[in-house]
C-alpha cells in the first residue's frame, strides 16, 4: 500500500493506563491475588464469581454479552441456560449491591461503578469516541465518505474491546446531518474524543485526512494523512483502523481486521467491484426512500453474486428485506423467501453471520407462524450489540407478541446508548400507544416532534397518536406533509386518511382509502393501517375485511394491530377473536421450560 508519511501529532487518547495492582470500586478493593475486601473485611467469592467480577471490572461501563461471560467462566463446557444468571445473582448477593451489576435486556451485564486502580486516577467508563461521516471532495462518490466512516465504526467495535467505547452511529450521523460541528457533537453525546475527516481523490489514489479532537478542551490531539490506490479501497478502512488501534495501545488481532463486526472474521474482499457496489448499496438503502431502497436491493444482490464471500452484503440484504416489508415496499412473502435463500447461501451462518438471525426470526414469526424457531433465532443472536436494524427487529418481535414491557425495555436500553436516533424515539412512542399508556405515548412523541420534526417516523407515529388522543389539527398537518413528501408510502397515505376521518373530514378520507383499494389491484399495498380508517368512518365490516387481508398477506404489522387501541370497537367481534387466537396458539405451542439455545437441531432455514 502506497502512503504518505503520517503527519506529526502530539499527545494521545486519554484514559488508556493499563497499569493495575489493586482495583477499587464502590467501597471494595480487589487485590492482585484475587482477595476482595470491603474495608478491612474479606468478602469470600467462589472462583467463578471472582472470574465474572474480574471480567466486569476490566470492561467497566461496557455491556458484556452472555457468550463472553460463559466462555470466560466455563470455556467450551456445556452448561444449562440458567447457569450464568445464577452466577451473577450469587455475585450480586455477595456484594450486597443489587444495582452495581446492571442487566441490559437481551445484551448482557454492565458494571456501573467507577473503577480506580491503585496509584492511578479514577478511570470510570472507557473513553468514548464519536466517528463522524467523512466529507467528500471533488470526484469522490457521494456515498464513499459516510461508508468509510461506518465501516470503521463496525471494525473498531469488533476489535478495540475494553479500551474504547464507540458512540452509536445513528446519533452521530443525525447530529452531523443537522450541521453540528465536531466539538458540538462530542459535547451533546458526552464523547471524550471525536474523529472527523475528509476523503479526497487524485487520478490514481484516494487521500484520507483525519483528525482526532479532544472534546473537553476542543483541541486537535493528532492528525493522520495517507493515500491508498483506488483499486484498494477496502484497505482504506483497514489502514485507518490499524492506526487507531495503535494510537490507543490496543493489540491488533493476528487474524487481521474483519470487514465488519456483523460478518465475523471474514478477510478483506478481493473483488473490488463487488465491494464498491456493496458500499454504494448500503448508502442507498439506508436513505429509506422507496426507489433508492429498490436500487440498493439490486446492488446488494449483484455484489453478493460477484463475490459470494462478501457476507456483509448478504446481511444487509436480509435487513433491507425486513425493512421494505415493514414499510410496505415489498410483499412480506417475497421478503421472507429472499431472506431464507440469502441465509442458506452463507455456510455456518450461526457462527459466521449471527446478524442474519434476527431477520430469520422475523421470517419464522410473521411468515411461518413458528414461534419456537423465532425464539431460537433471537436467543442465539441475543449477544449482538445495538445497531439500528437488529434492535428494530427485536423490538418489533416483542411488540408482535404483545410483550410491551419487553419492547419498551429494549428501546429504552438502546436509547441509553443512542439518544439521538429518531426511529428509537418514535418507535418507543408507538410501543407506549400499543400498551395503552396514552399519556406516555403523547409525551414521547412530543419529544420526537421537537427533536426530529422532519423524520418520516415522527410524522407517521405522531399523526396516529395525536389523532387518537384528540389533537386532530396537528395530526392532519403532520399526515398531509408526510403524504406529500412520500406519495408512494402506503402507510403514510392510510394515516392521512385516518387523521382526516378523526377530524370529521370523512368524505376526503373515503376518497383516499378508496384510492388505496384501487391501487391494491395493480400492486402490493400494505393494508394493516386501513382498519383504523374504516372504524373512524364507522364501518366495522370493512375494518374486519382489511384486517383479514393483512393476516393473509402475513403482514408484519398484523399482530401489533390486534393490540392497537384504535381497533377497540372490534375487540368483541367473533371474527377478531379468531384472528387473535392465532397468536394465542403460537404462544401455547412453546414449552416454557425449553432452552431455545438448544433448538438449532430442530429448525433449519
Amino acid at each position: 500500500m502506497q502512503q504518505t508519511a503520517p503527519a506529526a501529532s502530539e499527545g494521545g487518547a486519554p484514559g488508556f493506563d493499563h497499569d493495575q495492582s489493586s482495583i477499587s470500586f464502590a467501597g471494595f478493593r480487589l487485590q492482585p491475588d484475587g482477595t476482595l475486601l470491603r474495608g478491612e473485611e474479606v468478602v469470600h467469592l467462589p472462583p467463578r464469581e471472582l472470574a465474572a467480577l474480574k471480567l466486569l471490572l476490566a470492561h467497566a461501563g461496557q455491556v458484556i454479552s452472555p457468550s463472553q461471560l460463559k466462555q470466560a467462566l466455563w470455556g467450551d463446557v456445556h452448561v444449562t441456560a440458567d447457569s450464568l444468571p445464577q452466577c451473577i445473582s450469587s455475585l450480586r448477593a455477595r456484594l450486597e449491591q443489587e444495582d452495581l451489576i446492571q442487566t441490559v435486556y437481551k445484551r448482557g451485564y454492565r458494571l456501573t461503578a467507577e473503577v480506580r486502580s491503585s496509584g492511578a486516577a479514577a478511570t470510570g467508563p472507557t473513553p468514548r469516541l464519536a466517528i463522524l461521516p467523512f466529507s467528500t471532495g471533488y470526484a469522490v462518490p457521494e456515498h464513499l465518505g459516510p461508508a468509510v466512516a461506518e465501516e470503521t465504526v463496525a471494525r473498531l467495535t469488533n476489535h478495540c474491546g475494553a479500551q474504547l467505547s464507540l458512540v452509536a452511529r445513528d446519533s452521530v450521523f443525525t447530529l452531523a446531518g443537522r450541521g453540528f460541528a465536531a466539538q458540538q457533537i462530542g459535547v451533546t453525546l458526552r464523547a471524550d474524543l471525536v474523529l472527523t475527516g475528509a476523503l479526497l481523490a487524485t487520478p490514481s489514489h484516494y487521500r484520507l485526512r483525519v483528525e482526532m479532537i479532544k472534546v473537553e478542551e476542543n483541541t486537535q490531539i493528532w492528525v493522520e494523512d495517507f493515500l491508498v490506490p483506488r483499486e484498494s479501497i477496502a484497505g482504506l478502512e483497514s489502514e485507518l483502523v490499524r492506526r487507531l488501534l495503535l494510537r490507543i495501545g490496543a493489540t491488533i488481532p493476528a487474524a487481521g481486521l474483519s470487514i465488519s463486526a456483523a460478518a465475523g472474521h471474514e478477510p478483506v474482499p478481493q473483488n473490488r467491484e463487488a465491494y464498491e457496489i456493496f458500499q454504494r448499496a448500503r448508502y442507498e438503502w439506508q436513505t429509506l426512500e422507496r426507489h433508492r431502497m429498490q436500487d440498493g436491493l439490486q446492488h446488494l444482490s449483484h455484489a453478493a453474486d460477484l463475490d459470494p464471500s462478501l457476507v456483509p452484503a448478504k446481511i444487509d440484504l436480509a435487513h433491507l428485506c425486513v425493512t421494505q416489508a415493514f414499510y410496505g415496499f415489498m410483499s412480506p412473502t417475497v421478503a421472507a423467501e429472499l431472506i431464507r435463500r440469502t441465509a442458506e447461501s452463507i455456510p455456518d451462518f450461526l457462527h459466521r453471520a449471527p446478524s442474519i438471525l434476527p431477520p430469520l426470526g422475523w421470517v419464522s414469526f410473521y411468515a411461518e407462524h413458528n414461534l419456537s424457531a423465532a425464539l431460537w433465532a433471537f436467543s442465539n443472536s441475543g449477544h449482538l450489540i445495538h445497531d439500528p436494524w437488529t434492535t428494530r427487529v427485536r423490538a418489533m418481535f416483542a411488540l408482535g407478541r404483545h410483550r410491551f414491557d419487553e419492547a419498551i425495555s429494549i428501546l429504552g436500553d438502546a436509547l441509553h446508548d443512542d439518544p439521538y436516533s429518531p426511529w428509537l424515539h418514535n418507535r418507543l412512542a408507538w410501543a407506549f400507544h400499543l400498551s395503552g399508556q396514552a399519556s406516555e405515548s403523547l409525551k414521547q412523541i412530543e419529544e420526537g416532534i421537537a427533536r426530529f420534526p422532519d423524520h418520516e417516523g415522527t410524522s407517521l407515529y405522531g399523526a396516529i397518536i395525536l389523532a387518537f388522543n384528540g389533537e386532530v389539527g396537528r395530526a392532519v398537518q403532520l399526515a398531509e406533509e408526510l403524504a406529500l413528501r412520500l406519495p408512494y408510502f402506503d402507510l403514510a397515505t392510510s394515516v392521512h386518511a385516518y387523521a382526516l376521518a378523526c377530524a370529521g373530514r370523512k368524505d376526503e378520507a373515503r376518497v383516499i382509502i378508496e384510492r388505496l383499494q384501487w391501487m391494491s389491484r395493480e400492486r402490493f399495498v400494505m393494508r394493516s393501517f386501513n382498519p383504523a380508517v374504516y372504524l373512524a368512518l364507522g364501518d366495522e365490516d370493512n375494518a374486519l375485511a382489511e384486517l383479514s387481508s393483512a393476516a393473509e398477506d402475513r403482514c408484519p404489522w398484523f399482530f401489533q394491530m390486534l393490540a392497537d387501541p384504535r381497533l377497540e370497537p372490534l375487540f368483541e367481534r367473533a371474527e377478531f377473536a379468531e384472528m387473535k387466537a392465532v397468536l394465542t396458539r403460537m404462544e401455547a405451542s412453546v414449552d416454557p421450560d425449553t432452552n431455545h439455545q438448544d433448538l438449532s437441531s430442530r429448525h433449519s432455514y
